[in-house]
């Protein structure tokens, strides 16, 4: 990954960029997780929902990780069309974030289905909840309380992923 002279759109960051040793450090900064967000009911996450959500991530990193701004944050999501379309890029490269290049159709390159979902699944298994509200509750309250330690853990999963799924032409991985 570098940070030299910017053409004004995303970088794209490679896997070799990924691999370097210390860059998941660099990404994490010895944080926890800086946004739990919870749409209402029926709501379609298209371009604008997304980009109100990025904007929210970006303030939630600037009050609780203070400086991390000033260093790249790389920004790791599908090629939706939500997340491909212009409004959204033009944000991400307001912000100065950089982007993994992610190969279509790769759904075993996402973090939260692979280790974060995984872990939430077993914790809420078997409870009983009154309302959405309490279950939204135990979610927030669980997501917080992860340590830095455990989505690192999900992003160090990631690169052998990352590097099957490009040595395997972009094809979808699974384990």
């Amino acid at each position: 990954m570098h940070d030299g002279a910017r053409s004004g759109h995303p970088s794209l960051v490679q896997a070799d960029d990924f691999n370097k040793e210390g860059h998941v450090h660099r990404i994490l900064g010895q944080r926890r997780c800086p946004l739990v967000e919870f749409l209402l009911q029926g709501t379609t996450i298209n371009s604008a929902v997304y980009c109100e959500t990025l904007k929210k991530l970006r303030h939630a990193i600037q009050n609780k990780g203070r400086g991390m701004l000033r260093v790249a944050i790389l920004l790791l999501h599908d090629n939706a069309r939500q997340h491909s379309v212009a409004q959204t890029q033009d944000l991400i490269t307001s912000f100065r974030w950089e982007q993994m290049d992610h190969p279509a159709y790769s759904p075993d390159l996402a973090p939260s289905d692979f280790h974060l979902f995984l872990h939430l699944k077993k914790f809420l298994g078997r409870k009983r909840f009154d309302d959405d509200d309490d279950l939204k509750d135990a979610v927030q309250k669980w997501l917080t309380s992860q340590a830095a330690a455990f989505y690192e853990e999900g992003i160090q999963k990631l690169v052998p992923r990352y590097d099957k799924c490009l040595n395997n032409g972009g094809e979808y991985v699974e384990k």
